[in-house]
């Protein structure tokens, strides 16, 4: 690797991984970083996207309507904090060089934040308080992605990388899976096998406590057998300036539009298949229900099925990431999804619904994290956070394109038809990223 210029980090020569050490850390290291995904699933599952959130708009508020418009208004403000954090926050951690400091404290707050919602009592009043709750602990989360995903570098060599993130993604799954279960048959259904009260929805508000404990016991050993780093003791001397941090980070992208095409490249077109990756899980549930007439208990099944099949996808294809590079397993996997997806909307059938629903479980996971493998391969190792901070910010910044498609084609053709708005941004993530090609790093051939 060349020396860079004066006061800047080296950047990798085509084809060359900027890996922070040669040998693969200790499996202890590797098994803490890993568990850490376990943990933080039950957050995304059980607090965001089935039981809590459900609870606030459909129970604390008064009228489910204006409950999903607080709850839609708050989670738009935590995009735009997002966006404008995650970068910011990134920036904080290369210059400390402590990822694991930085990780832990996330990690308390997020826990704090997800604690206090114990607090929502279901009651109109409380509304505000329980969407700003889930608000700021999805904005601390994507934080805490950021430095997390930072470590990938850390703990893996080339030829260990695509496993390495592979199994800690589908780890997540099993997380996720766990979490919900145990939310639903524990606290929520007919009461709940462990004989939660259900007088003031104590079941509903001790699902929070749930999530809150289980996301502190498999974060431990990331906070306590983590990978550490050597800190810049100049740099940390130096005072951080928030404005002139966001002047580098603009300066950052101009230089990658300048020097770092392939990585702005991608980071860009991520951005778009992302967003539809996203959508799979966030209308799954909703299509399943007013396409297909799914009951509750049909649609938890159903995403409880498609987070285990998604879980072994993404643990099989961390291995073929390994051997053929990233690229082929993004290329190959949405390919494939946008074709499932097409079957899927020709066939008016639940059981083809089923089917290739669960083939496209599968792959999403996988092609998630080959993304997280390939932006790690580019990226040099010294802006590991910031980077992961832009990648976080770009997928905020086109978020809105699978939800618009999505009720486009709702709108022209019905529920069955609005599948049509996945696969088209699925699509066009798919078109963006076909021409990206970095020899050595994209793929093996």
């Amino acid at each position: 690797m060349t020396h860079p210029p004066a006061g800047r980090p080296a950047e990798p020569a085509p084809g060359e991984t900027p890996w922070a050490a040669p040998e693969p850390a200790p499996r202890r290291t590797i098994a803490a970083w890993s568990l850490w995904d376990l943990g933080s699933n039950a957050f995304n599952t059980v607090i965001l996207s089935f039981v809590f959130s459900v609870y606030v708009t459909g129970t604390v508020a008064a009228d489910p309507e204006r409950g999903q418009q607080v709850y839609s208004n708050a989670q738009t403000i935590a995009g735009i904090g997002v966006a404008l954090l995650a970068p910011l926050m990134g920036a904080w951690a290369d210059r400390l060089r402590s990822r694991r400091l930085m990780l832990t404290a996330a990690t308390l707050a997020v826990v704090v934040t997800m604690a206090a919602m114990w607090f929502v009592r279901p009651e109109d009043s409380y509304l505000l308080l329980g969407v700003t709750l889930i608000a700021l602990a999805s904005v601390i989360a994507e934080i805490a992605g950021v430095f997390y995903n930072g470590m990938l570098l850390q703990i893996s060599t080339p030829s260990t990388i695509g496993r390495i993130s592979g199994t800690a993604w589908a780890l997540g799954y099993v997380g996720g899976v766990l979490a919900l279960v145990i939310a639903l048959f524990g606290f929520i259904l007919d009461g709940g096998m462990l004989g939660i009260p259900t007088e003031d929805a104590a079941n509903a508000r001790a699902v929070a406590l749930l999530c809150a404990g289980w996301f502190l016991v498999f974060s431990v050993p990331v906070m306590v057998w983590g990978p550490r780093e050597v800190p810049d003791a100049a740099r940390v001397r130096e005072p951080f300036r928030p404005l002139r941090a966001y002047r580098e980070i603009v300066a950052r992208v101009v230089r990658m539009w300048r020097q770092e095409r392939a990585l702005l490249h991608f980071l860009v077109a991520s951005a778009v298949y992302r967003d539809g990756l996203g959508a799979v899980f966030s209308f799954a549930g909703v299509i399943a229900s007013s396409a297909y007439g799914m009951d509750t208990v049909q649609v938890a099944v159903f995403g409880i099925a498609a987070n285990v099949v998604a879980a072994l996808g993404t643990w099989v294809f961390g291995k073929v990431d390994d051997r053929t590079g990233p690229r082929p397993v993004i290329v190959g996997s949405l390919a494939a999804m946008v074709a499932f997806g097409v079957v899927i909307v020709a066939f008016d059938a639940t059981a083809v619904f089923w089917v290739f629903g669960m083939g496209i479980a599968a792959l999403v996971g996988a092609v998630q994290s080959a993304s997280r493998t390939l932006l790690s391969r580019i990226t040099p190792v010294q802006e590991a956070n910031e980077t992961f901070g832009l990648y976080a910010t770009a997928g905020r910044a086109v978020s809105f394109l699978a939800p618009a498609l999505v009720a486009l084609f709702t709108a022209v053709g019905g529920a069955r038809l609005g599948l049509l708005g996945i696969v088209a941004t699925l699509a066009l993530g798919l078109a963006a990223i076909w021409p990206l090609r970095i020899p050595g790093v994209t793929s093996r051939r």
